[in-house]
């Protein structure tokens, strides 16, 4: 049965060595994305509508589970296999749920057994999407996992050669440029000499938000969420005036705002 499948890993060699055991275990699977975090599974997803999404839980920014939550708006016909270190809590959930898991490092055993499973309940018509909802819905009730250091409160961003310290409150948005982060306060703009992504792992996942791959939002700077003729997300600011765009892809994770 020929099916194509999206990877998301944000370990380089941890999602290489995936793709090289699927390769040698499932060669028949086409792997048409290899994302580095959950923003490009997002997209991915949006573009490709994969039959599998192989989604690591713990990426920085948005997360597995955040990407989940988004298939049924974005492909509602992808089945998930999650992939997860150690956590007995969550292990147990998604057996009780019937939702196919791989636990780092990832055995050849476990990805046999896991490739059977796809076959069988593909060929037998037996995809239930509420499967996942209930699963998603039981790991949201929970508290969450302690982060391994605290999110960050301050950066050192440049103006010139000034190098100022700014804090995290005082922040509207983050954007991409190059290598380098434009940081947006409601006076000015500073560089910061890291990538949109180094920055992402530091950050409160709870006050700062991704809307795009090159955009990072301060949600307590957010005044409206809107779409524009052309069904496009607006993000309008409440102490600037340029609007942002919220990529198609994320506009799943602001339902309920």
């Amino acid at each position: 049965m020929h099916l194509e499948a999206l990877i998301a890993e944000d370990e380089p060699l941890l999602r290489q060595a995936l793709v090289a055991q699927l390769q040698r275990l499932w060669p028949e699977l086409d792997i048409v994305a290899e994302c580095e975090d959950g923003a490009a599974a997002l997209e991915a997803l949006e573009t490709h509508k994969p039959d599998l999404a192989f989604l690591d839980i713990r990426m920085p920014g948005i997360t597995g589970l955040d990407v989940a939550r988004a298939l049924q708006r974005l492909s509602p016909h992808t089945e998930v296999v999650f992939v997860t270190a150690y956590d007995q809590y969550a292990i147990s959930a998604f057996e009780q749920g019937a939702v196919d898991y791989l636990l780092k490092p990832v055995s050849d055993e476990r990805l046999v057994a896991t490739r059977q499973r796809v076959l069988a309940r593909r060929q037998s018509g037996n995809t239930d999407p509420s499967v996942l909802e209930r699963l998603l819905q039981q790991l949201a009730r929970q508290p969450a996992a302690p982060l391994a250091a605290p999110p960050l409160a301050w950066i050192t961003a440049s103006n010139g050669r000034e190098t100022r310290l700014v804090m995290l409150d005082e922040v509207l948005y983050f954007r991409a440029d190059s290598k380098y982060t434009v940081v947006v306060t409601a006076e000015e703009e500073l560089l910061l000499r890291s990538s949109l992504r180094e920055l992402t792992a530091a950050l409160d996942a709870n006050s700062f938000r991704q809307i795009h791959r090159a955009t990072i939002v301060n949600m307590k700077a957010v005044a409206a969420v809107s779409r524009d003729d052309s069904g496009r997300g607006v993000l309008r600011l409440k102490q600037r005036s340029e609007t942002l765009m919220v990529s198609q892809p994320f506009m799943s994770l602001f339902r309920g705002m």
